[in-house]
């Protein structure tokens, strides 16, 4: 047992619950918020390496033995999300120290977004899926206070909707959870793992799967359930935008891959044939949609709809060197997109509009902001050493080795339109004549530019130092491909 894992989930709820009491306090809320951040990613990066130094590590809370306590797992994957996932809270609360309007601040904006962080983070630590619901349901709540404050007509509008959605999906998560008790008698992951591989996943189990793949293809958007992603995230402001487009779909995604690895890999025939078709088509529809609009905002959207698709392909290809390539390649995205996101979100303070063809030669004015966009940009798009380049690789690699060829070049050919949306907002946005000079140079961006610098110069690093990485990555793949490892060290076997 090592108490260690518990402290990111337990840093970002207690300093949730002490905002509260400073609602009224911006400034102190903007220190506390501040050092549980901080605290929150050096706790975090010592799981990493405890994990890396000594394996699995987990908890049992009560010293209720698995399967029948609540656990808590900390595996090499999950640990890198909840790191990923405490640099991306860092860089937003820093962003929104900046942007958040007092209207949005006086109302438990930033207890919410910890409290968000609390649930996401517990949902990559459960080793419980009746836990994972739960946790859910935390990120859930805190989403909703997010998308609504402020309370424009676009936001009241969207948020019914997103409500709307995460609801259905929330109780078919329960129902399916239900089924899966019915038919296993345990919650416990590790637990369920065994249980499955006993039976040899019978077709009501293989059901069951493919509800899951519904319910976490909702919270996840893949096609053809991402028709309410793009209108709602564009609701709410770009610090919110960016705490959602780098982590909600992410934990989708993270609950797809942990039942389908771990739980649900007896019948890939079936089940990853599926979620391959899904991931191909969930990239179509994302690079589409992405080329279509002239919206700056809703470009980058749909190209999170795209990264969906590709993550997802490598888990459904589920060799060696896709997963790995999944793992690269999540990581890259919760960091990229939370970087054009606050990139997309200083534009729109400077011109006032998040249409393309009102605006144009920023980068005269701003050079920093418009090269920082650029590599942002062609990370995105998987351009090399960038960090987007390995993980793509590794799953195009892992596609042709599992025989899906089809879809492989389905993921090659969307660099290209992912490449071309974003390079398009360069080209139109920061080139060509200037527009409302005057009014352009009135904006200060040096305070908005910090946190998008920190995640470009992390994306960078991260792209340059692969060989650094590569030990982390391969032991979170390891532990994805081999269901054992995390089965001995939760059942103690």
């Amino acid at each position: 047992m090592n108490n260690l894992i518990i402290l990111p989930l337990v840093i970002p709820l207690l300093a949730g619950i002490i905002l509260i009491f400073f609602h009224k306090k911006i400034k102190a809320q903007k220190i506390i918020s501040f050092i549980a951040s901080l605290l929150f990613i050096i706790i975090a990066s010592a799981v990493v390496q405890n994990v890396h130094l000594n394996g699995i590590q987990t908890l049992e809370i009560g010293s209720w033995r698995a399967p029948y306590g609540i656990i808590f797992v900390a595996d090499m994957y999950s640990s890198l999300l909840v790191l990923t996932t405490s640099i991306i809270g860092f860089t937003s609360l820093l962003f929104a120290f900046s942007t958040t309007t007092a209207k949005r601040e006086n109302f438990y904006f930033y207890p919410s977004i910890q409290f968000l962080l609390a649930g996401v983070t517990g949902a990559f630590l459960t080793g419980d899926i009746f836990n994972l619901f739960v946790f859910f349901e935390v990120m859930l709540m805190s989403s909703y206070v997010l998308i609504v404050l402020g309370s424009e007509k676009a936001q009241l509008r969207e948020s019914i909707k997103y409500i709307l959605v995460n609801i259905i999906s929330s109780a078919l998560f329960v129902i399916t959870v239900a089924y899966l008790y019915a038919v296993t008698g345990t919650l416990n992951m590790a637990d369920l793992s065994e249980k499955i591989a006993a039976t040899g996943q019978t077709g009501l189990l293989t059901v069951i799967a493919i509800l899951f793949l519904i319910v976490f293809g909702l919270k996840g958007a893949i096609f053809p359930l991402f028709f309410w992603l793009p209108g709602s995230y564009e609701a709410p402001p770009a610090a919110v935008k960016a705490l959602f487009g780098a982590l909600l779909t992410k934990v989708g995604v993270y609950s797809i891959t942990r039942v389908y690895t771990l739980l649900f890999y007896h019948d890939t025939g079936f089940t990853h044939e599926i979620l391959a078709w899904l991931s191909a088509l969930t990239i179509i529809f994302g690079a589409i949609g992405a080329i279509a609009y002239s919206n700056i905002t809703k470009i980058i959207i749909y190209n999170i709809i795209t990264a969906v698709g590709v993550i997802l392909f490598g888990v459904a290809a589920f060799t060696e060197a896709s997963v790995e390539g999944s793992i690269y390649y999540l990581i890259h995205d919760m960091i990229i997109k939370a970087a054009l996101f606050f990139l997309v979100g200083t534009v729109i303070a400077i011109t006032g509009t998040s249409h393309l063809r009102k605006f144009s030669g920023l980068i005269k004015l701003y050079p920093l902001l418009g090269w920082l966009f650029f590599v942002a940009a062609i990370s995105l798009a998987g351009i090399p050493p960038l960090s987007g380049f390995i993980g793509k690789l590794k799953i195009v690699q892992g596609g042709f080795e599992a025989g899906q060829f089809t879809i492989a070049v389905i993921v090659l050919l969307s660099s290209l339109l992912v490449l071309y949306s974003v390079m398009k907002i360069f080209i139109n946005g920061f080139w060509g004549e200037q527009r409302n000079e005057q009014e352009l140079r009135k904006i200060p961006i040096n305070k908005l530019l910090f946190p998008t610098v920190i995640l470009i110069v992390l994306s960078i690093v991260y792209g340059l130092g692969v060989e650094s990485i590569s030990p982390y990555v391969s032991q979170a793949a390891e532990g994805l491909l081999n269901p054992s490892i995390y089965i001995e060290a939760v059942l103690k076997e």
